[in-house]
């Protein structure tokens, strides 16, 4: 286990925009990570608190109990008019808010949490908070939902497919965001060492809320003829997630965090494409999971032009993918790594990144331990080399900028657009350079233009960088990362992140499909819809079940 002897691929095919805006989840995106740790450690899961009126309005608490701490979802439900919904980062009312709080809350703990976590970024939290969530319900299926329970019907499965979540998420704060606990409060505990397992968490119970909400609510409407959701149908609801542009600029500012991410796929791929055969079992499991990838495929829906494309060719690839199957069976030396050579000459980006996930599937006994190497301590590279020679900095620069070195920077097409801070909301936004008078906050997003700009600089340049630096010191930030490049090969996004025809959706896209997402919808090219835990059991059904056997529909889920 954890040798490989096919190489991992070259950080300029991987590291594309194009490319990273095709992943999907894998068996190390960070929501399978946390739900096979909880299955691991019999983690144990209780709702003492479910106070909730026949309006919707009330609290709840989930308690999850890890074998050294627990920790507890506190939810507040709201009787929202119509007209405050909404789904922009700007609103100040909610259907629903939460907070992940550190232990088990007292009732003193729950009025403080009730004055502060319904008003979020206007609220006040402690250091017992480690998370801040609010969501809104998708209407007409909320309603829905509702109404057929009371009445003892079952919800339309169509109108379930056609939506997959009754509440989406709007933001889900962690890591010292509005007051909430720094990670560095948490991060020596072992259920967290992977990234963003409080987040999460904090929406695995969300979502076991809102579906027990329905259910509540129905029996208050009519306690004589509500009934219970059927299970399977209940497994088939997620959490829905809007997400746009203040996500964006993450994968940028943390690339040490990036590479740990894609090397450990990466590093999953090369370990089962050397594998020197197949054995029955694993083909017999990965021609299932080929079969309900299609299935995924056809149920996954948008209005987007551009993920419409990518889902055309995602099907297409799919049928493909079978065909060969049937003609080119798994068997010989290393059948994964042919296959993996075939998909390269024949399928697209989007249909070989589901395919890195199909074929990893199988093999969690040779790449689960991955789970441990996706955290990064970005402190430890944050230190510049100031010995560095200058022309070893060149050296580096030439090779691994080479993508920025070859591109026109002073064209309007590369220098098309400005990343700034928004005043207002201190979120990430992104204008256009010629239209807007943005350029004097213009934020340092744009690593391969700093780059070729540090490289005309060095032109001349001898001795230390530090002493490059101290007449220089405009270039310090991209100094560091030409250093960290040098040593994390995937920490760099190898595009133009400034360009006109840059989509902001792709880097939105990579890290959602890192925390485990699944059916992207984009609603622009700067926001995107997505579906949390769908399929995923519930937490009083978790010792169970299996922990990962979820994130692809079965035969009857596209009946």
């Amino acid at each position: 286990m954890g040798q490989h002897t096919v190489p991992l691929r070259d950080p300029n095919t991987v590291m594309r925009l194009s490319r990273l805006g095709s992943l999907h989840q894998s068996r190390l995106s960070f929501m399978r990570v946390l739900l096979r740790r909880m299955k691991a450690e019999t983690w144990r899961f209780e709702r003492p608190v479910f106070d909730i009126d026949a309006k919707g309005v009330g609290h709840a608490v989930y308690t999850a109990h890890a074998p050294r701490h627990s920790y507890s979802l506190v939810a507040f439900a709201h009787d929202l008019p119509p007209e405050k919904r909404s789904d922009r980062v700007i609103a100040t009312a909610w259907d629903a808010t939460f907070t992940l709080f550190d232990g088990m809350p007292t009732a003193d703990d729950i009025e403080r949490l009730r004055a502060n976590i319904p008003r979020q970024e206007a609220g006040r939290v402690a250091q017992r908070e480690l998370s801040v969530s609010r969501a809104n319900r998708s209407v007409r299926l909320f309603d829905h939902v509702v109404e057929s329970l009371a009445t003892g019907r079952q919800p339309d499965p169509q109108k379930v497919t056609d939506v997959g979540y009754l509440m989406r998420t709007t933001a889900v704060y962690g890591s010292g965001k509005l007051g909430a606990a720094d990670r560095e409060h948490t991060s020596d505990r072992p259920e967290f060492k992977a990234p963003f397992q409080i987040e999460m968490l904090s929406v695995y119970l969300t979502r076991a809320f809102v579906l027990d909400l329905v259910e509540h609510l129905a029996a208050l409407r009519a306690p004589a003829t509500a009934a219970p959701m059927d299970p399977a149908l209940r497994r088939r609801f997620g959490i829905g997630n809007s997400t746009g542009l203040g996500m964006a600029p993450y994968l940028i500012n943390h690339p040490a965090l990036l590479h740990a991410w894609i090397s450990a796929r990466e590093t999953a791929l090369a370990r089962v494409r050397s594998l020197p055969a197949a054995t029955p079992d694993r083909v017999q499991a990965f021609h299932r999971l080929v079969a309900r990838a299609r299935i995924n495929a056809d149920l996954w829906r948008s209005d987007h032009p551009a993920q419409q494309v990518k889902l055309a060719a995602l099907r297409a690839d799919l049928a493909r993918l079978e065909a060969h199957l049937t003609d080119t069976p798994l068997s010989g030396l290393q059948p994964w790594n042919a296959l993996w050579l075939w998909a390269e000459t024949t399928l697209s980006e989007e249909g070989q990144e589901q395919l890195l996930s199909l074929m990893i599937e199988p093999y969690g006994d040779l790449v689960d331990d991955l789970g441990d190497t996706l955290n990064a301590d970005e402190a430890a590279s944050f230190a510049i080399d100031g010995a560095m020679p200058v022309a070893t900095l060149r050296g580096l620069i030439a090779d691994l900028y080479d993508w920025a070195l070859a591109l026109d920077w002073d064209s309007a097409q590369a220098n098309a657009r400005v990343w700034y801070v928004s005043e207002e909301k201190l979120e990430p936004r992104l204008g256009e350079r010629a239209k807007e008078p943005i350029e004097p906050y213009e934020q340092p997003l744009c690593p391969g233009r700093d780059a070729a700009r540090l490289f005309a600089d060095l032109k001349d340049a001898e001795g230390s960088v530090a002493g490059f630096l101290l007449r220089h010191p405009q270039h310090r930030h991209v100094v560091r990362r030409v250093q960290i490049t040098a040593t994390h090969p995937y920490a760099e996004i190898r595009d133009n992140t400034i360009a006109a025809t840059m989509l902001p959706i792709d880097l939105l896209r990579a890290k959602l499909a890192c925390f485990g997402a699944g059916h992207f919808d984009p609603r622009s090219d700067r926001w995107v819809r997505i579906n949390m835990f769908m399929g995923a059991p519930f937490p009083q059904d978790l010792a169970d079940e299996d922990a990962d056997d979820w994130t692809l529909p079965t035969v009857q889920a596209a009946s």
